[in-house]
């Protein structure tokens, strides 16, 4: 786990100018039909309304949905990414030709709403282990196409990122295990692989553990462990000369994540804080000026 992956250092992801793209495509197609009913030269001043309390996330998916519409559009934001957000409290104020606003406005409150939504919920989780010396995690499952969008929103809401996918490290899990022959198999063949990848093996019970720790990988991830059986491996991570770090994870919840945190592991892997979004509830309220 990188620096640059740590809560607070979010980085907007440099394909989000495709990202807009590819969704503004998506809504708008061959033509915004209904915008036409607004006359060419209408133009329109609005605010962004939160009404629920949030931690607003996805300023730059917003702002490049309406540049890629009409640079003329302007936005003056209230709050950054990563920013509280109480409930009725102005997100930004819009001006501009009428037009593309309406034509951008979903898109727009589709990114902010679930990035919002995504950053809102780390936010629970990261304050619920506060004060300990442990860190959530998000992992892999995330909505398709919004992978890098969602773990943006993740450092947003003060969590750091796992792998982003695939290519970026290697986590060894039961299949592969299977197919190796044994942890230590797996790990040597990983350790065998071009390139300088971090490693890390996911195990299922204290003697799994012991063989992880034996093939030493930088990682290993304890599935479903019970907090007794946590408390113990930790114990015997650090009894070690060179401990490796520790990640909890399976059925983590907001009422147990502090709990896990305080066994002692580094790490707790949340998938529910990308796959289990609530949109939070935003409302774009718009006045339409005397068209010149």
């Amino acid at each position: 786990m990188s620096d640059r992956n740590a809560p607070g250092a979010a980085t907007p992801p440099p394909d989000l100018a495709e990202q807009v793209a590819a969704a503004l495509r998506e809504d708008i197609g061959t033509g915004d039909v209904t915008a036409q009913l607004v006359p060419q030269r209408q133009w329109v001043h609005g605010r962004l309304i939160s009404r629920e309390a949030a931690v607003l996330c996805g300023r730059p998916w917003a702002e490049e949905c309406f540049r890629q519409l009409d640079s003329t559009i302007r936005l003056a934001w209230r709050a950054g990414d990563g920013e509280r957000l109480a409930a009725g409290q102005v997100v930004f104020e819009i001006e501009g030709p009428a037009r593309p606003i309406l034509t951008g406005e979903r898109t727009a409150l589709n990114f902010l709403q679930l990035l919002s939504g995504t950053a809102t919920q780390v936010r629970r989780f990261a304050e619920a282990i506060a004060g300990t010396d442990c860190a959530i995690l998000d992992t892999r499952k995330t909505l398709p196409g919004l992978r890098k969008a969602q773990k943006y929103a993740v450092r947003c809401g003060g969590a750091r990122n796992h792998r982003l996918g695939l290519y970026d490290m290697v986590l060894i899990k039961e299949n592969h295990i299977a197919a190796a022959g044994s942890i230590g198999g797996a790990v040597s063949a990983a350790r065998a692989l071009e390139g300088a990848v971090q490693v890390e093996v996911e195990v299922e019970s204290l003697a799994e553990f012991e063989e992880a720790l034996a093939a030493a990988p930088d990682i290993v991830m304890l599935d479903e462990f019970t907090l007794e059986d946590m408390t113990r491996a930790v114990a015997i991570n650090r009894a070690r000369g060179r401990p490796v770090l520790l990640e909890a994870s399976g059925s983590v919840s907001l009422e147990n994540v502090r709990a896990i945190a305080g066994t002692g592991v580094d790490f707790v892997s949340v998938g529910g804080i990308t796959k289990h979004v609530r949109a939070v509830d935003l409302s774009m309220r718009l006045e339409f000026q005397d068209a010149g």
